[in-house]
């Protein structure tokens, strides 16, 4: 049962323009006593961390190399035609294509649940006729109608907020899916060269143990060996025709995957990226893993996450405390088309709504997003784990697939001179034949071993850049994120005489995110998202609103500072449920994220 105490008023109605002061005075009079009564009837709800951020310094990652790592890693390689595929694929992956409209369709949610902040003015116009004995009559109404809920508790403001911040969190999930398209592309092209490059390596094989069978059935000819030895010759011949065919099949595999990869058909698919893989580049600089967590998308979008939950508890609060609806109307109302526009109605009310008993349906809500809360802090601190996790693994494969390939060098050394020195044996009699088959059948299977290992220490490489790589807008423009701090970022207000803030204030309509430019605001985290029509002519309309409005009217920012590492901020301190808090207490102070917008030059 819903059982809800209203307290209404009417500030005017009368007929033809009429004044009311008595009832205007009394109105808000009886609003404001209502008001108070009710607020001691709910009370106020108790507050408990969700979780506990720890001021612990985190430790310096395993290893770390001189190198700048650019947002496009890929570049590093050295290989046009790879930069060109990887270019070709922003414009043409499908799964790239959904993620950016999934960024659309948050925002559009975003400036839907927005929409609440300004007052709902509806047109009224009706009609009828009246037909019997005496006149006819045809009363008619028209004019408009309005309502409007006042924020008191700032329920709106906390969801706008929690829509806002998912749309973030979804634009760190576009720009996490744009790695992962870059690094699947880098590694089918990296694939294919070393299946290109086994091919030709077993072309050679062929052509080798060719040889070695014509030389061994002209042998027998003559006498000089036993068939069994031709056999060998043969069956090691037909082993390396096997490998080939393995091998043609991957490529046929691999074109097909980068067909569907760059969004081209895989029937007519075909591509000729060499046989040379590209030198490794140098190790890059791994930083500060706080650094780390500021520039991962990924891990960015699950602190946006675990943020708009956080807002949808204190949605959920507020949403136990009373509210107030304004409501006014402006009609012309008409018995007859002759004095239609003569009688004009003005009609301005108030609503003050409380619930009383609801069944715990209210609490209940509570207790739900709370658990999500919890949930989302569960999920990024297993983010950020997986994320440092994700950087050492590559440090530690890289380290030791280098000490593996000097390895494999010295035994395919070892596996030549080997088969060189039996096959001088063998041809003076002093060895069998099969033993020197055994040690070419080694000897080939090292070199492609070698070759596969090659490929390997690269695809470690690409994993290393994906693990360590920040996000970046696919379409071309980027935004480059401040060193993380410790402290929360604060945003002074610009000096009146700052250009930099008039710049802002003047050219809200030229931002790259459709954003107001709130300078005296925390910073948005939504800096950096260009316009999809500037890159996409079917992206659609996806920004932000900026409607204008008084300063103490602005909408907040999309995303506020992160939380203080001394001590959780006021946003963790939300209303939690009774149940026992399980599972890490204490997490890594997350980073203050803060975005600058850098422009390309045009």
């Amino acid at each position: 049962m819903n059982i809800s105490i209203y307290a209404s008023f009417e500030m005017f109605n009368f007929r033809r323009i009429r004044s009311g002061p008595a009832c205007a005075m009394l109105g808000p009079l009886l609003c404001l006593l209502a008001t108070g009564c009710l607020v001691g009837v709910v009370g106020c709800a108790n507050r408990e961390a969700i979780g506990r951020l720890s001021s612990e310094p985190l430790p310096t990652f395993s290893d770390s190399g001189p190198a700048e790592m650019s947002d496009r890693w890929w570049t590093a390689f050295g290989d046009a035609e790879l930069n060109a595929r990887v270019q070709q694929a922003f414009g043409g992956n499908y799964d790239l294509a959904a993620a950016l409209q999934r960024v659309s369709a948050a925002r559009a949610v975003a400036r839907r649940q927005a929409s609440d902040f300004f007052p709902d003015v509806n047109g009224v116009a009706t009609a009828g006729g009246d037909f019997g004995p005496g006149d006819d009559d045809f009363p008619s109404v028209i004019g408009l109608d309005a309502s409007y809920i006042v924020d008191l508790w700032g329920q709106i403001d906390a969801l706008v907020d929690a829509e806002r911040l998912r749309a973030s969190a979804t634009y760190a999930d576009y720009q996490t899916i744009a790695l992962a398209v870059s690094a699947e592309v880098t590694r089918t092209w990296l694939n294919l060269i070393e299946a290109k490059a086994q091919l030709e390596l077993l072309d050679d094989q062929i052509e080798t143990n060719r040889t070695g069978l014509d030389l061994q059935e002209s042998r027998f000819g003559l006498g000089l060996v036993r068939s069994p030895d031709v056999l060998r010759q043969r069956q090691l011949l037909e082993s390396t025709f096997e490998q080939y065919a393995v091998a043609k099949s991957r490529v046929d595999v691999l074109e097909h995957q980068l067909a569907i990869l760059l969004g081209e058909l895989p029937q007519t698919a075909s591509y000729d990226p060499g046989t040379r893989l590209p030198d490794m580049p140098s190790l890059p600089r791994t930083g500060l893993p706080a650094e780390l967590l500021n520039r991962r998308p990924d891990v960015r979008s699950a602190f946006l996450a675990f943020q708009a939950a956080d807002r949808d508890v204190a949605a959920a609060i507020t949403d136990q405390f009373p509210r107030l609806n304004l409501t006014g109307s402006v009609l012309n109302v008409a018995d007859s088309p002759e004095n239609l526009f003569r009688d004009w109605f003005v009609s301005i009310g108030g609503q003050l709504v409380a619930p009383l008993i609801d069944g715990g349906q209210r609490r209940a809500e509570v207790d739900r997003t709370t658990s999500v809360a919890r949930l989302r802090y569960n999920e990024y601190g297993q983010t950020m784990l997986i994320a440092f996790g994700e950087v050492e693994d590559a440090l530690a494969q890289e380290r030791y697939q280098l000490e593996r390939l000097e390895h494999l060098a010295e035994q395919t050394e070892l596996a030549r001179k080997s088969s060189e020195q039996l096959r001088e044996q063998y041809l003076i009699g002093d060895e069998d034949y099969l033993a020197v088959l055994t040690a070419i059948q080694g000897w080939q299977r090292l070199q492609r071993e070698s070759l596969a290992a090659q490929l390997e220490l690269r695809l470690i490489r690409v994993s290393l850049y994906l693990a360590l790589a920040g996000g970046f807008d696919p379409r071309g423009q980027t935004a480059d994120t401040v060193v993380v701090s410790t402290e929360d970022v604060e945003s002074p207000a610009p000096a009146e005489s700052d250009p930099a803030a008039t710049d802002s204030d003047a050219g809200d309509d030229d931002r790259p995110d459709g954003l107001r430019d709130d300078s005296s605001a925390e910073s948005s985290e939504t800096d950096g998202m260009p316009d999809d029509e500037d890159r996409r002519p079917d992206a659609g309309d996806d920004g932000l609103p900026a409607p204008d409005r008084p300063e103490r009217e602005r909408l907040i920012d999309l995303l506020s500072t992160g939380p203080s590492v001394s001590a959780p901020n006021e946003l963790l301190n939300v209303e939690a449920s009774r149940a026992n808090w399980s599972g890490p207490t204490r997490l890594p102070s997350p980073p203050s994220f803060q975005t600058i917008v850098v422009r390309p030059d045009e």
